[in-house]
């Protein structure tokens, strides 16, 4: 396999599969930490890794038995393999890598395929039995039946995550975070505990387990922790977390350490809290980690968290931006265009860190976030603040994506908006997301009584939407140049043109035929785009054109699309903050869900012309560790050469635990 050298250490892999590109990252300062610094981000990149089959078995109950047979075809098939069908079925298995699953890892819908029934029939057969992932209830013809079927049949596992308004979330979703649990039986189960619930500082209900209901229709939570739900992969994740808290070069890095442990050990979710407030108030290493049941993005209901991990360094020169946002964070808040009693009076604990990655697991691999602020719960933002990190090393391989295709030029209006965006593009995207992040995110209040899910379904597009909406406001406003966060006062119209140009044209060419926006950050984004297209038609402030039968946006007015990102800001605020739900789901569901298909038909073949993949993933470099004859680390190698299908393979053999 060959590589193009594109910027600055990004290595972009010729390895394009069906809609996805794939990027190799590097990591500039490895080689200058200290060995013990070294010591401590491989057994944290090992914990990390430890728990790739937890997120397999959460998106889909069918994945861990298919993936193993998937692979033992890829690597044991003796049949022709250059031809078609073959060749089909190893796409089929990249995409299954890529979302972790059956199921897009934004879409939802799974997959199919493009071999034939034929060939897979042929193929699993001619596998030995050692080759098989064969349990005790499954012999090898009911084993194919099931996975056959699982593939091929389309009534099967249709769906990981329904959003679709009126239906019954649970039992038309494949995620497993539920089991024989109807939506209604679940929400009653979750509102009940709420109302017993006498303190002021909730934990967060469910968010670790599984909820069952028996054979005498009892339902009860299976806790994810050692000895329980996933016990065997949590074993080993805390195993490593302990060999990294003796490299750890500072008290607090350690607590954080013991804290999420214990947490790991007795699945108790008010030491989770614990874990987080630690985490939140110890902003001061070099390197940090994320490592546990985290975003809620794939329950319908907005409450079981997906397993994550993600190993970083901090970048110092980049930090000292996010630093001037956060030391200004009250008066971000102070200032914002909400409602007095939705803004908090003191804004605690917000610190932000620009990072570049080190290593990715879980939901954030291999298509990974650009930016990550927690904890979730909103007691502790309140009480304690929040922690932003903005990942330095994606933002810049994703732009670099944008420069050196032809996107901007395609669905740019003019010249003009094309020269603005890519004079702009690597200085506001980094700053739009740190806004976001580590201001967005952590700005307002909830109303007493108020509890965090009381949105539902809809609190993640929400809470998506509010925090891109405060960056929008203020990326227009003066104090960002006076800062020097800005080279001038014209860079931000830069950045409003890309985000309505994604949310109203180019992000459609991730949306597959005759299909609604389902993933929450689409949703956000179009939400935005299409409900100010709307709100300002009578004063033409943005519209939608037609040229040489080509879709464009035109901007006639950026100080007043300002201004109607000052009314939705309030309004989103307002909704999160009294809890309204109907308000939410009247908003989401006229401006976030319905994709125009003629405009997206159009915004595909426009797309496929400029071969341009819709999504990037990332391959992860690899950490080879040389121990002396007591087994104690002496030096840490990393390297970049792993190809995705041999970083597969690799993960499959050494972190399958379940």
């Amino acid at each position: 396999m060959s590589y193009q050298n594109i910027h600055n250490g990004f290595v972009f892999s010729d390895e394009r599969i069906a809609d996805f590109q794939l990027i190799r990252y590097r990591v500039a300062e490895f080689e200058s930490l200290s060995l013990n610094q070294k010591r401590m981000i491989y057994y944290l990149s090992e914990a990390a890794l430890c728990g790739r089959d937890i997120i397999y078995a959460q998106n889909c109950e069918i994945n861990l038995l298919l993936r193993k047979a998937l692979e033992a075809i890829f690597k044991f098939y003796s049949g022709n393999r250059e031809s078609d069908d073959f060749k089909l079925f190893t796409i089929y298995l990249k995409r299954f890598w890529f979302s972790n699953g059956i199921h897009h890892h934004y879409s939802m819908n799974k997959f199919v395929p493009g071999f034939s029934e034929e060939f897979f029939s042929s193929a699993f057969k001619d596998l030995s039995l050692a080759e098989l992932p064969l349990a005790e209830d499954y012999d090898v013809e009911s084993l194919y039946h099931r996975l056959s079927k699982a593939i091929f049949d389309n009534s099967m596992y249709r769906k990981k995550k329904n959003l679709v308004d009126g239906e019954d979330l649970l039992s038309t979703s494949c995620s497993t975070y539920y089991t024989n649990v109807s939506q209604k039986e679940a929400s009653k189960f979750y509102n009940e505990l709420r109302e017993a619930s006498t303190s002021e500082r909730p934990a967060m209900l469910g968010f670790n387990t599984r909820l069952v209901k028996d054979l005498e229709g009892v339902l009860r939570e299976e806790v994810c922790k050692v000895g329980g739900l996933y016990g065997p992969v949590l074993e080993k994740i805390v195993h490593f977390l302990k060999k990294a808290k003796r490299y750890a070069d500072e008290l607090n890095q350690r607590s954080v350490l013991d804290k999420l442990i214990l947490f790991y050990e007795s699945g108790d979710p008010n030491l989770f809290d614990d874990y987080s407030i630690t985490w939140v108030n110890n902003t001061l290493p070099k390197i940090d980690f994320i490592n546990g049941f985290i975003e809620t993005y794939n329950d319908p209901l907005g409450i079981k968290a997906s397993w994550e991990s993600i190993v970083y360094l901090r970048d110092d020169k980049a930090t000292a931006r996010t630093s001037i946002l956060c030391d200004r964070a009250q008066w971000f808040e102070d200032n914002s265009p909400i409602d007095y009693r939705f803004k908090r009076k003191k804004v605690k604990g917000v610190s932000a860190k620009v990072v570049n990655a080190v290593m990715l697991g879980g939901d954030l691999y291999p298509s990974a976030a650009i930016g990550i602020n927690l904890p979730n719960s909103d007691w502790i933002r309140s009480e304690y603040g929040s922690k932003s990190v903005t990942i330095g090393n994606f933002i810049e391989a994703h732009n670099q994506v944008f420069l050196n295709n032809k996107l901007y030029e395609e669905f740019a209006i003019t010249p003009v908006e094309t020269e603005m965006m890519k004079k702009y593009c690597l200085s506001t995207s980094s700053l739009h997301t740190d806004l976001h992040e580590c201001i967005g995110h952590g700005s307002g209040q909830l109303m007493p009584g108020v509890t965090s899910d009381a949105l539902g379904v809809y609190h993640s597009v929400i809470e998506e939407t509010r925090a891109d909406l405060f960056s929008l406001y203020y990326l227009s406003d003066p104090i960002l140049v006076s800062l020097g966060l800005l080279p001038d006062r014209e860079a931000y119209k830069g950045e409003y043109y890309k985000q309505m140009m994604s949310g109203l044209i180019t992000q459609l060419m991730r949306v597959e035929p005759e299909q609604d926006l389902e993933e929450a950050h689409m949703r956000n984004r179009q939400l935005i785009a299409r409900w100010a297209l709307d709100y300002g038609a009578d004063q033409s402030v943005l519209e939608l054109v037609m040229i040489d039968n080509k879709t464009y946006i035109r901007i006639n007015d950026y100080i007043k699309l300002r201004n109607i990102f000052a009314f939705q800001l309030k309004e989103i605020q307002r909704i999160k903050s009294e809890g309204d739900f109907n308000a939410a789901r009247n908003l989401v569901e006229k401006y976030g869900v319905l994709v125009d298909q003629r405009l997206r038909n159009e915004v595909v073949k426009r797309g496929q012309k400029l071969d341009i993949a819709p999504f990037n993933g990332f391959i992860n470099p690899i950490l080879t560790p040389t121990f002396d004859s007591n087994g104690d680390i002496l030096d840490v190698n990393i390297s970049y050469e792993e190809s995705f299908s041999e970083q597969m393979l690799r993960y499959s053999k050494e972190y399958s635990w379940l």
